[in-house]
Order: structure tokens, then C-alpha cells, then sequence
């Protein structure tokens, strides 16, 4: 299929919170925010929410939704783990000209533009970028049950299983802990609350442990300076160094600002973009491909 270079791109960004649609270009373009999307951990769920993505921007566009879906488009999606996992997402959905990857290449490439640099991605899951010369490097994103280290998901979990330590006394009780045990019950409470919940409904926790590490509550502090250190090994891993910029990204990322090494605080730095434009830069680069 041949695409102008200038010819206005589909690009799909999708996550453990939610899943953002844009139709343009990064300059210009119009964009639908959906519920999360992760083809791991709910593949049909996520199907579910691009396409109904796709059918609410076109209902915003006033443009038929054949139209849309033969545009190249980009799609870089949580739980994409993998070639197996990219090839039947594209076999799932109706896009004729479609790039698949996971959600890590957006976010680098929003954050980063086409500078060196790393980023540290704390979401309702979590990933690790570095980019040095063009080339990018990832680690983590391998979800909830195996990773996913410092995320919402991570620091709602260690919040919970510290709090029932304090229950067994082998942790000190803080304001923190006997909160959470108010909050649902008991220690019974909290188990039956984490058998059954969802992955982001946990994560929904770590706002809470932010407030109460701001507020020197010993347990949430120490859960903060763990995840920090999680950020700190794993960027060290990749190949960060001294002088090279850190953006710190997701809805978690910049409150491990405080609890990081002086190195890597001194190199923060706001993200250039969104995700989301990341992904509609990579859907551009798609679209030139195509031209002959």
C-alpha cells in the first residue's frame, strides 16, 4: 500500500489504565480516551476497547469507519509480549496497513523525541527505555503476576502485603497501615479485597501511599525508597549514566522524584510529549515505509 508521507496516520496507545486514539498527525489531530487495554492479561477486552475506540473517533470525525481503518495505523498496546501476541492482535482487528509492538516504543519516543535519554515508566504497570544514538533498549513490562516493579499495581500490593506484616508483628504499625486496616475491614478484609481485585483497582492504592510517604508515615516511605531502588538498578542495567536526561513517566513516575539518588535526580527532566504522539510519530515512520 503506497501512503503520501504527509497523509494524516491512525496510532492506538494502550495501557493498563487506559487506551488513547488519535487520527492526524502530531501537530494536528483528534483523539478519544477508552478504558485500559492490555492483551495479556484481557486480550477480548482490549479488542474490544480499540475497536470501540475507533467507532467513537469516527463518530467525533463524522467519517466512515472504513475510511479509518484503511489508514496506516500504529499500535503499541500493553501485554504485547512478543511476535506470537502482535500477529494475533492484527489478526483480531479490521486495520488493513497496521504496525503492532508493545506500549514501550510510544512512550520513548514521546518522552524522548529523537534525543538520548531514558525513561522511567510507572503506571498501573511499569517499563524501563534508554535511548542512545537512535537505537532504544528496553526492560520490564512483563506485568503484574512477574514484574512490573514500582508500579501502581507494585506499590498498591507491597502497601496491602506490609500492612498484614504489621498484623503478624513482624512490621511496626504506622497511620498508615491501621488506615488501610480500617479501610477494609481488617487483615480478612484486605485478603478478600486482593483475591478478587483487578489489577488497576489495586494500583488505585499507591496515591495513598504517596500522600502518606509525603507525610513521613515510616511504612509508606519505605515502599517509596523500595521502588525507587527498583528504578535505580534497572536503569543502571540499561546502560544510564551521568549526564544523560531522565524523564520520569506514567501517573506514578514523577512521585519517586524525592526518593531517587542525587545522580539521577539532577538529570530529570519533563517528557517532550504524551505516549500518544509517540505513537502517532512511529505511525508516520510506518506510513513513509509504505511508500515505494
Amino acid at each position: 500500500m503506497k501512503n503520501a508521507p504527509d497523509a494524516n496516520v491512525l496510532a492506538i496507545d494502550g495501557g493498563g489504565t487506559h487506551c488513547r486514539i488519535a487520527y492526524g498527525s502530531c501537530e494536528n489531530h483528534s483523539l478519544v480516551d477508552m478504558g485500559a487495554a492490555n492483551v495479556s492479561s484481557d486480550f477480548e477486552g482490549a479488542v474490544n476497547t480499540i475497536l470501540g475506540g475507533v467507532e467513537a473517533l469516527c463518530a467525533k470525525l463524522q467519517m466512515p469507519v472504513a475510511d479509518l481503518i484503511a489508514c496506516p495505523c500504529y499500535i503499541g498496546v500493553a501485554g504485547v509480549t512478543g511476535p506470537q501476541m502482535a500477529a494475533r492482535l492484527r489478526k483480531a482487528l479490521p486495520f488493513s496497513h497496521v504496525q503492532v509492538t508493545d506500549d514501550r516504543p510510544p512512550a520513548l519516543r514521546g518522552a524522548l523525541g529523537a534525543k538520548d535519554g531514558a525513561i522511567a515508566h510507572c503506571g498501573t504497570g511499569s517499563f524501563w527505555g534508554v535511548q542512545l544514538g537512535g537505537a532504544q533498549k528496553f526492560a520490564g513490562g512483563w506485568g503484574y503476576v512477574l514484574g512490573d516493579e514500582a508500579s501502581g499495581h507494585w506499590l498498591g500490593r507491597a502497601a496491602l502485603s506490609a500492612t498484614l506484616e504489621t498484623v503478624d508483628e513482624r512490621r511496626c504499625a504506622t497511620d498508615f497501615s491501621q488506615s488501610l486496616l480500617a479501610q477494609y475491614d481488617g487483615a480478612a478484609g484486605i485478603v478478600r479485597f486482593a483475591t478478587h481485585a483487578r489489577p488497576e483497582e489495586i494500583a488505585a492504592l499507591a496515591p495513598l501511599v504517596c500522600s502518606a510517604a509525603a507525610q513521613d508515615d515510616p511504612l509508606a516511605l519505605a515502599l517509596m525508597q523500595a521502588g525507587a531502588q527498583e528504578i535505580t538498578q534497572s536503569l543502571t542495567a540499561l546502560g544510564w549514566h551521568e549526564g544523560l536526561d531522565l524523564c520520569l513517566t506514567g501517573g506514578l513516575g514523577g512521585e519517586y522524584h524525592p526518593y531517587l539518588p542525587p545522580a539521577l535526580q539532577a538529570r530529570i527532566t519533563a517528557p517532550a510529549a504524551a505516549p500518544i504522539i509517540g505513537a502517532l510519530a512511529l505511525a508516520s515512520d510506518f506510513a513513509r515505509e509504505g511508500v515505494a
